[in-house]
């Protein structure tokens, strides 16, 4: 019972992180790396299809990302799906390939993009509270049902807090190298 309600808090924090380092990932730091494209959805053929999958992206070298489309019908798709996503990438056609200039990031926009992952670093941790407040929730309605003793209730509670306190130590570490990718020139 009391390990079941851990590894279920554990298993819950662990994806709260993982959830955060995906989201990190997709915050453009000036230098091009092809996660940054894994959120946009093409047309393809009536299906709604990741990127990835109809095209190849590459890197170029350090500003610039290459898409090579699958079907070359497929490449003003493409093009237009990155023209639309939320990134501000203009993409260069040449053929089935797309080029990918990624403009140098200005001061001003590094330390916007620096909130933005303290912003996200905060929802995280306040996801991983939240999943400590049900367990500690869960060990109280044990209490109450007298299916555990007190100390085991109040030994239960430490360990949580010990999960989480790992947990948001692990959120803060992810923000911080983040932030210090950005904020590098």
């Amino acid at each position: 019972m009391l390990q079941d309600i851990l590894k279920d808090a554990q298993a819950r924090m662990g994806k709260s992180v993982e959830s955060l380092k995906l989201d990190l990932a997709k915050i453009r730091t000036g230098r091009a790396h092809p996660s940054l494209l894994d959120h946009i959805s093409i047309d393809y053929y009536g299906t709604a299809t990741p990127l990835s999958r109809a095209a190849n992206v590459a890197i170029e070298d350090s500003r610039t990302l290459t898409v090579t489309a699958w079907d070359k019908s497929m490449v003003q798709a493409i093009e237009r799906a990155i023209l639309e996503s939320e990134l501000g990438l203009n993409p260069a056609t040449a053929g089935t390939v797309i080029r990918i200039f990624l403009p140098a990031l200005t001061e001003e926009r590094r330390r916007e993009l620096a909130k933005v992952v303290k912003s996200e670093a905060e929802q995280a941790k306040v996801a991983v509270r939240n999943i400590r407040r049900d367990a500690i929730t869960d060990l109280k309605d044990l209490l109450k049902e007298k299916e555990i003793s007190e100390d085991q209730e109040r030994k239960a509670e430490d360990d949580v807090q010990k999960l989480t306190d790992g947990f948001v130590k692990k959120i803060d570490e992810a923000a911080a190298a983040k932030e210090q990718e950005i904020l590098a020139v």
